[in-house]
């Protein structure tokens, strides 16, 4: 079989749809489903057995482990589920998978997910062009969708086809009498072989007609099963590519798992193969050996997965730490997820405050983070780099409204419950404090898309406006970092009143400069657009410093309320 350049580029292109099918989707995900997807799937994996439950029955649904593990990747990339709860998921889907390999075996039938493509396409995109919000994030799902099945369908088209010509393979038969050597070479092989043709089913179908041409033992075959299990996480890794670290790391979740449970097996090889061989044998003593030997792949398949499911469904957190490990989070590429508040309320609405004020805490020092990156904008001179720091101030921007929005669905929960007096008043003032917060986000944004319009102008500040911008960006951060400290609750340190003193501070200045500019407008210091840009900095870091002053006022209030309260 010949394999020229050009079809190659036609395995490229195939890759590059996936891609982009997965990018796609995961940002309509994002700004469709929000909060209530991810109330869903967090009530679907409360905790391990009904994550793994979960991913069995989505799994057997769809007929493919890749495809799972590729849509908890992108629901973890869109902040939908947690790395510990995607773990669980995944562990499911490796389950599920082996219905497909029952089928492969009984029947020779597998649906394919990518003939409902062109059919999704044709519902989706009239979706794109909607003026409505939320259809068109809806048709951007199902684009991306529609995309990603057809991305994986061509990739498995355009792989060289080592289904319809196992002969390739046959010079395996030369390494098939090395005892254990063999047995790790064909895990090798059959990881290699799953990577090239993107699908442990077609694999699978490969290995069927290995050993059913008698080129290889049924332990050889086991090998290779084991070595189909590693090559499949490849999909998923793929998918990653496109996403932040969480997601990075839920695909290298499913690779860890997966070659721990090989490590083990390959530990017990003989016992476990000889136990499936002897038990499939024991109850098909009458089948034809070429049907018996696909049996026995199968039930080998089945056994592996779900043994290594519940032996390593006990070290989730130890699975979650070495990922973490293995990829860093990195400063730049800092993604929304909520730390504190996880899945239900804790067991009193008391302790769902607590994590909620964790996360207020966590809330405030991300737009404080935000505000700090306008520091670099403004001089950033690369332009690369100057898309780059804006696009993640943008990310941030999308970070504070979700945050918002989590929080404040957080606390309406806990309000409902039973609750004392001083409670309903720390929730009162936390719910007017995440509001405020956000303001700063927005602030923040448009601090950035002013600066945007100067560097697009071509014109640049003065020394004297940049050293005006500088100290009202100085007495801003400080702000900031009063209204921190104060939210984290640490009175015995923080003086409230200067906040107030520095937001008369930033009034005064902004006052200031507003009448300093007029005049060095008129005397040709610099255009009048400049000044607009200039004014339009200076006059958003005073709105800033008014939301600072509000989130202060909202938790200073609480605390005085309830000291008159206990008197």
């Amino acid at each position: 079989m010949e394999y020229s350049f050009y079809d190659l580029l036609k395995l490229l292109g195939s890759l590059a749809m996936f891609l982009y099918g997965m990018k796609i989707m995961s940002e309509g995900l994002q700004k469709f489903a929000g909060d209530r997807l991810r109330s869903i799937l967090t009530a679907m994996t409360t905790n391990r057995v009904t994550g793994v439950l979960t991913g069995v029955l989505i799994t057997a649904l769809i007929q493919s482990s890749s495809a799972t593990t590729v849509m908890v990747v992108s629901f973890v990339n869109a902040g939908l589920l947690s790395l510990s709860q995607s773990i669980g998921v995944i562990m499911g889907a490796n389950i599920g998978t082996t219905v497909t390999a029952w089928i492969i075996s009984a029947l020779g039938f597998k649906v394919d997910m990518a003939a409902m493509s062109l059919p999704l396409l044709a519902v989706g995109v009239p979706l794109l062009f909607s003026g409505k919000s939320n259809r068109k994030s809806i048709g951007e799902f199902i684009f991306g969708f529609s995309f990603l099945f057809m991305g994986l369908s061509l990739l498995k088209a355009n792989a060289p086809d080592l289904g319809r010509n196992p002969e390739m393979l046959s010079f395996v038969q030369n390494y098939t009498d090395m005892g254990f050597a063999s047995v790790i070479l064909f895990v090798l092989i059959g990881t290699v072989l799953t990577m090239i043709v993107q699908a442990s089913a077609a694999t699978m179908a490969i290995t069927l007609i290995m050993c059913a041409n008698g080129w290889i033992s049924f332990e050889l075959g086991a090998a290779l099963v084991l070595g189909e299990n590693i090559g499949t996480t490849i999909t998923a890794n793929l998918a990653a590519l496109t996403g932040n670290t969480q997601s990075r790391r839920a695909a290298m979740a499913h690779l860890v798992f997966n070659i721990f449970g090989v490590i083990w097996v390959l530990c017990l090889f003989k016992p476990v193969t000889m136990g499936v061989s002897w038990f499939v044998e024991d109850i098909m003593q009458t089948v034809d050996p070429a049907v018996a030997v696909s049996f026995k792949l199968s039930a080998f398949h089945t056994a592996f997965n779900i043994c290594n499911v519940l032996i390593l469904i006990w070290f989730v957190k130890f699975i979650e730490k070495t990922v973490c490990k293995i990829i860093p989070q990195k400063e730049v590429d800092e993604e929304y997820r909520l730390r504190f508040i996880t899945g239900g309320l804790l067991s009193t609405a008391e302790l769902s405050i607590v994590q909620a004020r964790k996360e207020i805490n966590l809330f405030a020092e991300r737009m404080r983070r935000m505000f700090g990156m306008l520091k670099t904008l403004l001089h950033e001179t690369n332009e690369n780099e100057f898309n780059k720091l804006f696009s993640r101030i943008e990310k941030y921007e999308n970070i504070s409204d979700n945050m918002e929005l989590e929080i404040a669905n957080y606390l309406n929960k806990v309000s409902e419950g039973r609750l004392s007096s001083e409670s309903k008043l720390e929730i009162r003032g936390m719910l007017r404090e995440v509001t405020e917060i956000e303001s700063i986000g927005d602030s923040c944004y448009n601090l950035a898309r002013t600066i945007n319009r100067k560097r697009n102008g071509g014109s640049e500040f003065t020394e004297k406006q940049y050293e005006h911008i500088h100290q009202m960006m100085q007495l801003t951060d400080d702000a900031l970092a009063q209204m921190i400290a104060i939210v984290e609750d640490d009175y015995h340190v923080v003086d409230v009143n200067k906040t107030f003193n520095l937001e008369n501070e930033i009034n005064n200045y902004r006052a200031q400069l507003k009448n300093q500019n007029v005049v060095d407008v008129n005397n040709k210091e610099y255009d009048y657009q400049m000044g607009v840009h200039y004014m339009d900095i200076i006059g958003e870091c005073e709105k800033l410093a008014d939301y600072v002053v509000n989130v202060v006022e909202a938790r200073t209030n609480v605390k005085e309320k309830k000291t008159n309260e206990n008197r």
